[in-house]
């Protein structure tokens, strides 16, 4: 597996296919939440600044994972950095790269924004949520909304 910190071509479609297969496969998540990711997606790419933090993991199948944190997201305010699209493929699941993705995020977070860091989820991703609160993250709010075009429990945790 190949870390790579910065955006490769293909790599923007590549994250919002891991997601759009990956959650209607798992949640019937549709066209709705695919088109959010690509299109907030493609706006982060457009506004990359220094500071941001990408982290893409390659191997010989292509893009398994994906981690973006994002230090100039104009809705964090005294939040902090925004976690986002954090996803590791089927494929490399229990590898470690998601927990090694984190953790070089987390101390990113702790340089550039005094460790806050904030990130957007919902309920039921039991596994995440595990490794999320493993590295400092703590429930903020919860509440049922539609953001990803499906009914869920959407989740807030903050850090720092």
């Amino acid at each position: 597996m190949i870390l790579a910190d910065q955006f490769f071509p293909g790599a923007l479609g590549g994250i919002a296919a891991l997601h759009g297969a990956h959650y209607a496969r798992h949640w019937g998540f549709g066209t709705v939440f695919e088109a959010k990711v690509a299109a907030e997606l493609a706006a982060f790419a457009c506004r990359q600044a220094p500071g941001d933090l990408v982290l893409l993991g390659r191997d010989d199948a292509g893009l398994a994972a994906s981690l973006i944190l994002d230090l100039n997201d104009p809705a964090s305010g005294p939040r902090g950095a925004h976690l986002r699209w954090f996803i590791v493929s089927d494929r490399c699941r229990g590898s470690g790269i998601g927990r090694k993705m984190l953790a070089q995020a987390m101390r990113h977070a702790d340089a550039q924004s005094g460790g806050k860091a904030w990130l957007t989820t919902f309920a039921g991703l039991d596994a995440a949520r595990h490794l999320y609160e493993s590295a400092g993250f703590r429930l903020a709010a919860e509440a049922e909304g539609e953001a990803w075009g499906s009914r869920v429990v959407e989740q807030e945790f903050h850090r720092g």
